[in-house]
């Protein structure tokens, strides 16, 4: 039996206004034949997870350029946990500053992509690390 198309959902957490980049790693993501559910602007943390939860996705992409990744990237894992469904790969990507990333990693997030990373990097990384749910 093959494995199922990875579901990826792709996040903008809070209050930024910015989407082009999450757009662009939609876009990625979709031509190199994942499902991509994408949650538009201005998402709480408890949107985002309510809907990785009920799209039964595989992983979590959240971009983010607020500045407010140490509140809102926590809280998500957090949630996920709280769910019971910490077994959803989160990951961001954004204006993150390095020094903030070993805290991030501590929270449970899988991995922080910034500024210059390209798309195949993201998506190789995507494909290495992130297996179909059961």
């Amino acid at each position: 039996m093959a494995e199922r198309t990875l579901r990826v959902l792709v996040g903008k957490p809070g209050l930024d206004g910015h989407d082009r980049g999450a757009k662009i790693i939609a876009r990625a993501f979709r031509d190199a034949g994942f499902e991509v559910i994408y949650t538009g602007l201005h998402q709480t943390p408890d949107q985002i997870v309510a809907a990785a939860i009920q799209e039964d996705v595989d992983c979590v992409g959240l971009s983010i350029l607020s500045g407010a990744h140490n509140t809102l990237l926590p809280r998500i894992t957090a949630l996920l946990k709280e769910k019971g469904a910490e077994d959803i790969m989160v990951f961001g990507g954004g204006v993150i500053p390095e020094d903030d990333i070993p805290a991030l990693k501590a929270t449970g997030i899988s991995e922080i992509f910034t500024p210059g990373t390209s798309t195949e990097n993201i998506v190789t990384w995507v494909q290495t690390n992130v297996k179909p749910r059961a």
